[in-house]
């Protein structure tokens, strides 16, 4: 037992949909009272969630664990139960060492407590010396990169700095067992790569142990030694990293970067045109080339198409369309709008398009291929073959205003500047 850091027992958590909180204490009196004589409240009339179902398992000391799955799998609710935020309804916890946790932005910050106040407060519910708090100081203020803020109420920070600072005092003040939830997406992607090193010193050089719930995949495979994949509560699959990902890509339809394309291929494929060519293959990479099923807002995303030309061509089109999760077209991409212009012998070929910086929100999204003869119609086309996901920061930080657009897709930057008062028509 000594190697075990957590250790979990039949685990449970129930809630009530639609329930009425007992509020006072004449409410809690009625309720125990309709119980007594067997009439049903509120209470025992809204319907049962189970967060969690009967989960057990152990981490060892020194060990990075991701926690991944969909949406509602009960993530988060593992993790503030693991954090003493919330009570289980059922099952034993056992943990060795000190927790700090990073759950949502403003976690165990007093708003009217400036920075340097809230580090020494964090310090203190660790368990550590004011001594103790004073040597890790300057390493934790130099980390968030806010030492202009550090003695300003934390109720004005940003998220941003509310993460950044956060995410300082949680890794430096030296807890047994760091718990991370995906409130790092908030940050900048400078942040979030600074962040994902740091955890991975904690968990391989310091042998503290971490547990890291994101919806990235590439974190979690860089990070982790394994994973636990929870779906509806219950835990699908625990073990080695890699195949946890797979399984979890899988199950989100993210089967591969690369996905062959034929007439057998699982959806619906348009041919007509000409017939000159068709396509073959396509493939998701990221910058260096690599194959990806995610990206990040502002990185560079290149999509691969393979062509297998039938007839010799000097006007061959190829292009693609990106649909979002609702199936409606975002933008299109289109070989001769960027003056490519190549003579295509009848043989199989491959095309890159390259997109230098991604402007669509964190979402999944899906790429419609086609190839066709400029001036004619389509050869040959395939309807959403190939999902991937955009990940990083919630765009919403930039200005709140911004909701009422976000379900368009697309996130762009601009600049506006009033240039005169007379307008010329």
């Amino acid at each position: 037992m000594s190697n075990i850091a957590i250790k979990v027992e039949n685990l449970s958590k129930l809630y009530h949909i639609g329930a009425k909180k007992s509020g006072s204490l004449r409410e809690t009196l009625e309720h125990s009272f309709n119980k007594l004589i067997g009439k049903k409240d509120a209470i025992d009339k809204a319907e049962e969630f189970w967060a969690l179902k009967d989960i057990s398992f152990e981490i060892k000391k020194g060990e990075a664990v991701g926690i991944i799955g969909r949406n509602g799998a009960g993530k988060s609710t593992l993790l503030k139960i693991l954090s003493r935020i919330t009570e289980p309804t059922t099952g034993k916890i056992t943990i060795n060492g000190r927790v700090a946790s990073l759950l949502e932005v403003g976690t165990g910050f007093h708003p009217e407590l400036t920075g340097r106040e809230n580090i020494f407060m964090n310090g203190a519910i660790l368990g550590m010396k004011q001594v103790e708090i004073k040597r890790k100081f300057d390493e934790i203020v130099d980390f968030s990169g806010i030492e202009k803020f550090i003695d300003t109420p934390v109720k004005h920070y940003s998220s941003g700095m509310y993460v950044r600072l956060a995410f300082a005092v949680a890794a430096h003040l030296e807890p047994e067992i760091l718990i991370i939830d995906e409130v790092l997406a908030v940050g900048d992607a400078e942040f979030q790569k600074k962040c994902l090193g740091k955890m991975n010193d904690v968990a391989s050089k310091e042998g503290r142990t971490v547990l890291f719930v994101s919806h990235s995949m590439t974190a979690i495979s860089s990070l982790c030694a394994s994973t636990i994949l929870l779906d509806k509560g219950k835990i699908e699959f625990f073990g080695e990293a890699k195949s946890g990902v797979n399984k979890y890509l899988q199950r989100q339809n993210f089967t591969s970067s690369f996905i062959e394309l034929n007439p057998n291929n699982s959806r619906q494929s348009h041919w007509g045109g000409r017939n000159i060519a068709e396509l073959t293959s396509i493939e998701i990479l990221n910058e260096y080339n690599e194959p990806t099923s995610e990206v990040r807002i502002g990185d560079i995303l290149k999509v691969k198409i393979g062509i297998q030309v039938k007839k010799d061509s000097k006007s061959l089109e190829i292009g693609f369309v990106i649909v979002n999760n609702l199936g409606s077209p975002l933008t299109g991409f289109v070989s001769s709008w960027e003056g490519m212009e190549a003579s295509f012998n009848k043989s199989l070929h491959y095309i890159v398009c390259e997109i230098p910086s991604l402007s669509l929100l964190p979402n999944t999204y899906s790429i419609t291929p086609w190839v066709k003869e400029q001036g004619q119609g389509v050869d040959h086309e395939v309807d959403m073959p190939i999902d991937f996901q955009v990940i990083g920061q919630d765009i919403t930080g930039f200005n709140p205003y911004f909701e009422a657009y976000k379900h368009l897709g697309v996130f762009q930057r601009s600049k506006w500047a009033v240039l005169s008062q007379e307008f010329t028509h």
